[in-house]
């Protein structure tokens, strides 16, 4: 069950009277290699991008805001992982005091 299986070996006969094939090495033409010619990209109507001070000023605002947030959650995550780990802390303390007062 665990050993492998082998595919069996191929069982057609090695024809050793024919003849191996000739090779005619063919002329190298570049020219029916050559790339052909990619058409060009037509220019956008659309017009550029232009910031003018004031939506770079409400990009810095926002920007600004959007950093703000980020770290608010982020430290109330981490404020809420310390009081979790404090919690924790006094409840082993708790446990391990009334655990050793039944003792005696």
């Amino acid at each position: 069950m665990f050993t492998p299986k082998y595919p069996r070996p191929d069982t057609v006969p090695m024809a050793v009277s024919t003849p191996a094939a000739t090779y005619s090495p063919s002329v190298y033409n570049p020219t029916a290699y050559a790339p052909t010619p990619v058409p060009a990209v037509p220019a956008s109507n659309r017009p550029a991008v232009q910031l003018t001070p004031g939506s770079v000023l409400t990009l810095a605002a926002g920007g600004g805001a959007l950093v703000l947030v980020v770290g608010a959650v982020l430290v109330s995550m981490l404020l809420a992982v310390a009081i979790t780990a404090a919690s924790v802390a006094v409840c082993a303390v708790v446990t391990r005091s009334i655990l050793k007062s039944d003792r005696r």
